[in-house]
């Protein structure tokens, strides 16, 4: 057996182990339909708040139970667009769409979540509203990372965008909200674009 042969083996074997640990479904055009919504979302929001505000710093009631809303909307529509093209992809693919490695990649990405989600709450009770957009990317980018080693690599880089963009929202509040555009809009499109080039057109 030729070198080229043995190398072929290894490189064979390699795949074999990572599509054993690693949930490789992932729907790169979930990625680009939650970019949409966040952008459709933040739009809602930039109306609502420049428009009935009138100016003031502090939300008033009704304005921020909308935007909460607006807020719970973007990521529940999110959320089943990815189950729902994931869910394809796998079947498609073969893949069993719930095994070891999606558990894997779904209880190390709600660990962050979940847990700068409860803070968000807490600080937002009592009426902090100005790092609300950087905790969201910085807490969102730790979830990506951590879930990373369970799916395709790429997606860490992702994550690592998220929490600088969130650590210059917090230095710069003034701007999170633009921040947050970016981040949870113009960069789901743009790595959604590039994973569904990459993967999903194969």
């Amino acid at each position: 057996m030729s070198n080229k042969d043995y190398l072929k083996d290894i490189s064979e074997i390699k795949n074999l182990m990572n599509k054993s640990s690693r949930f490789i479904s992932l729907s790169g055009l979930s990625g680009i339909m939650a970019g949409i919504y966040a952008l459709i979302g933040a739009a809602v929001t930039y109306y609502l708040v420049n428009t009935y505000s009138y100016g003031t710093l502090l939300l008033d009631g009704w304005i921020f139970r909308t935007v909460m809303l607006v807020l719970f909307l973007v990521a529940l529509f999110s959320i089943v667009t990815g189950i729902f093209l994931t869910t394809r992809k796998a079947k498609k693919n073969g893949e069993k769409i719930w095994d070891a490695s999606s558990r894997r990649l779904i209880f190390n990405f709600l660990i962050p979540l979940i847990a700068g989600g409860l803070y968000i709450l807490i600080i937002l009770a009592q009426g902090k509203y100005g790092q609300t957009g950087g905790l969201m990317l910085i807490f969102y980018g730790l979830a990506l990372v951590s879930a990373s080693k369970y799916s395709i690599g790429n997606i860490k880089y992702l994550g690592f965008i998220e929490i600088i963009l969130g650590l210059i929202a917090a230095y710069y509040p003034g701007y999170g909200f633009y921040l947050w555009v970016l981040g949870f809009g113009v960069m789901h499109i743009i790595y959604g674009a590039i994973m569904h080039f990459k993967y999903d057109t194969k």
